[in-house]
């Protein structure tokens, strides 16, 4: 999300496409915007207000998987990246910090260029 805030290109794009192109989907998880505000104050207003993302609400299952972890950020987007049923197939975790991901049960998306 402060990537996005930051003029990186591929974040860029995929905002772009999940507000114009159907079978797109760009998701936030609130504990990772709340995060990412602290890091670079007004991004979560600004994310929020783009059409083609959608925020994922910290609910009961969410909580309880973010209670487990030492980072809520990090623990909501894990959790929200799981199969669902909105998601069954998951879904991949855009990131300009790759590395950070690499013991995770997650698909990665290397936002650097």
């Amino acid at each position: 999300m402060v990537a996005a805030g930051h003029g990186n290109a591929m974040a860029s794009r995929l905002i772009h496409r999940a507000g114009n192109e159907p079978g797109w989907f760009l998701y936030a998880a609130a504990c990772a915007l709340v995060e990412a505000d602290r890091t670079r104050p007004g991004t979560a207003e600004h994310i929020a207000a783009l059409p083609g993302v959608t925020l994922l609400d910290l609910d009961l299952p969410s909580a309880l998987a973010v209670a487990r972890e030492t980072t809520w950020s990090a623990a909501h987007t894990e959790y929200a990246a799981q199969p669902s049923i909105d998601r069954p197939d998951g879904a991949v975790v855009a990131t300009t910090a790759p590395q950070a991901w690499k013991d995770r049960p997650v698909r990665v998306l290397d936002l650097n260029p």
